[in-house]
């Protein structure tokens, strides 16, 4: 429920910066009559997101067995792809998403009526896909199907109240923080996807290692304590993976977090470096030179997702 409830909050909460951001501009350009057309291509989008969800949560029941293993291994690898990317979207793009977002309107508004829908429907169509698909398979691999997806939607409510009082400025939250420790956690939580996922291709026999457990670690963590219904539900923790679990997990967890966190560095120092204050030359250094501010600043550095 945990981990579901941080992917309905992440996700959401940038969905929800989205449209605020969308709202805003069109209605400080004077372009409030379009937003009709942009609530439109939302609605679209949610509606698609709910579909994607249910097709995943009753479609697969009337597949054989192998088949339906195969469809969690595939989806579950596609989710982790799919959380991946966005991790690193937000990471690299997340300071410069409001200008990206003004740019699509301004080409929208040039367009036929239907670019407006257009937009509003691929902005937040995408998270509502990542969220439907990663949230599916996390409950899949989870032991209570309803307390995962009942986690999902309050984290989205959750998203929804916070997105509303940051646009009202009730509230003042430091969303570069937030998106880089809920990435962090995010990490893990696809690293339990993604052995999960192993763990359903080699039921269907199209990997190998079914049965052969690298460690057991039952002893410790028994099968059916809160320990076991913690771990399992937040990170798909078990106590005696396969070897193909284990190895795809850890490789996974190492080369996927060592690499968020050197983006990160990059990204603070791209930073630094911009906000970093500019000594102007005294007139002694440059003759002529105009009077000024001790020091000029980047304010757009300062400007975090």
């Amino acid at each position: 429920m945990l981990s579901n409830y941080l992917i309905g909050l992440r996700e959401g909460l940038e969905a929800g910066l989205i449209v605020g951001i969308l709202v805003a501009y069109l209605g400080k350009t004077g372009r409030r009559q379009l937003l009709g057309r942009l609530w439109m291509g939302i609605a679209a989008a949610i509606a698609v997101s709910l579909g994607v969800g249910a097709l995943l949560t009753w479609g697969p029941y009337a597949l054989t067995f192998e088949t339906q293993e195969i469809l969690g291994g595939v989806l579950s690898l596609l989710a982790v792809a799919m959380v991946t990317w966005m991790v690193f979207w937000m990471a690299t793009h997340g300071a410069s998403l409001s200008q990206a977002l003004h740019g699509q309107i301004d080409s929208a508004t040039v367009g036929s009526w239907f670019a407006i829908v257009t937009v509003g429907a691929l902005s937040v169509g995408r998270e509502g896909l990542e969220t439907a698909l990663f949230v599916w398979a996390n409950v899949s691999s989870g032991t209570d199907a309803t307390l995962g997806t009942v986690g999902a939607l309050l984290g989205i409510v959750t998203a929804a109240a916070l997105a509303w009082a940051i646009s009202r400025g009730l509230v003042r939250i430091n969303l570069s923080r937030f998106f880089t420790w809920t990435g962090l956690l995010l990490v893990i939580v696809a690293a339990g996807v993604l052995a999960y996922g192993i763990g359903d291709l080699q039921e269907a026999n199209l990997l190998p290692g079914l049965g052969a457990a690298a460690y057991n670690l039952q002893s410790v963590v028994p099968p059916g304590g809160w320990l076991d219904a913690t771990l399992r539900g937040i990170f798909n923790f078990r106590p005696d993976p396969t070897w193909p679990q284990v190895i795809a997990w850890t490789t996974y967890g190492v080369i996927v977090t060592v690499t968020y966190l050197r983006v990160l560095r990059r990204r603070a120092a791209r930073v630094g470096v911009r906000a970093r204050p500019v000594p102007v030359s005294s007139p002694r250094e440059s003759v002529g030179a105009v009077p000024s501010t001790p020091y000029v600043h980047d304010v757009s550095a300062l400007v975090s997702r």
